[in-house]
């Protein structure tokens, strides 16, 4: 069975300690590969980094809404050269994030937008945040429709909006909520969408499945949400693992 995490944060301070042996057990644990998703423009190089190290890792360059008032004009060539290096293939973790507001509302459109641009002119796929954001979200990607390829990240809209996105050409990716017992909305959305436009992805160290809620989350623990999303589908495991790992390389423009 090959499974690909597409969205891990892996160079997060929680696996300073063992981040090494993490990487190294990956393999053996059914993991392909992963998508480490870059959050501001100190870390794009710690991505293309990573990525250069360790042959199964892709990752993408971006800045992510909590910290978009650090976004500046110059930034956008930070990430463009990141984008010439090999496995480096996407822009992201880009999007609006109104629960937290780390950063103005003005400020994080502004970013958000620049970087949609970017993607579109570079024909580059995204990796989209969207957490409480649905409206301004929405309105910011229809710019680019006909341009866009990539990923719905940790997906929380509804049903139509989740249609909306797929025809503007990205991907719906759930993670380990869709484990949680609160879950019954994601999972009639995870049970209706078209399966060749949905992945799976575990936002680790963030959002770990049950029964591991509340302690760090990491890829071997996508298996759970693989389990879940089977369960939705009616499917067996690894015949669903083979069909998500498929979409995610043609999400990714990845051959």
């Amino acid at each position: 069975m090959r499974i690909f995490d597409t969205h891990a944060h892996l160079l997060d301070e929680q696996f300073d300690a063992d981040r090494e042996e993490l990487l190294s057990s990956l393999p053996a644990a059914g993991i392909a590969h992963v998508m480490e998703a870059c959050c501001d423009e100190a870390g794009i190089d710690r991505v293309v980094a990573l990525v250069e190290r360790v042959p199964y890792f892709f990752g993408s360059a971006g800045v992510h809404p909590h910290s978009a008032d650090e976004f500046r004009p110059e930034t956008l060539d930070h990430i463009k050269d990141a984008l010439t290096r090999e496995r480096m293939v996407a822009i992201g973790e880009i999007g609006l994030d109104y629960h937290y507001d780390f950063s103005p509302r003005d400020v994080q459109r502004d970013c958000f937008d620049a970087q949609l641009a970017l993607a579109a002119k570079l024909h580059r796929p995204v990796i989209i945040h969207d957490r409480e954001a649905h409206g301004d979200t929405m309105d910011l990607l229809r710019r680019y429709r006909g341009d866009l390829s990539g990923v719905m990240h940790c997906f929380s809209a509804s049903c139509e909006i989740a249609k909306e996105c797929i025809d503007l050409g990205l991907y719906i990716a759930f993670g380990g909520a869709l484990t949680f017992k609160n879950a019954v909305h994601q999972w009639e959305i995870a049970g209706k969408l078209p399966l060749d436009r949905l992945l799976i992805e575990t936002d680790c160290p963030y959002m770990t499945p049950v029964p591991f809620r509340g302690t760090r989350n990491d890829p071997r623990r996508i298996v759970l949400t693989l389990s879940k999303l089977s369960e939705l589908r009616g499917l067996d495991p690894e015949t669903l693992a083979e069909t998500l790992f498929e979409n995610s390389f043609k999400a990714f423009g990845l051959r």
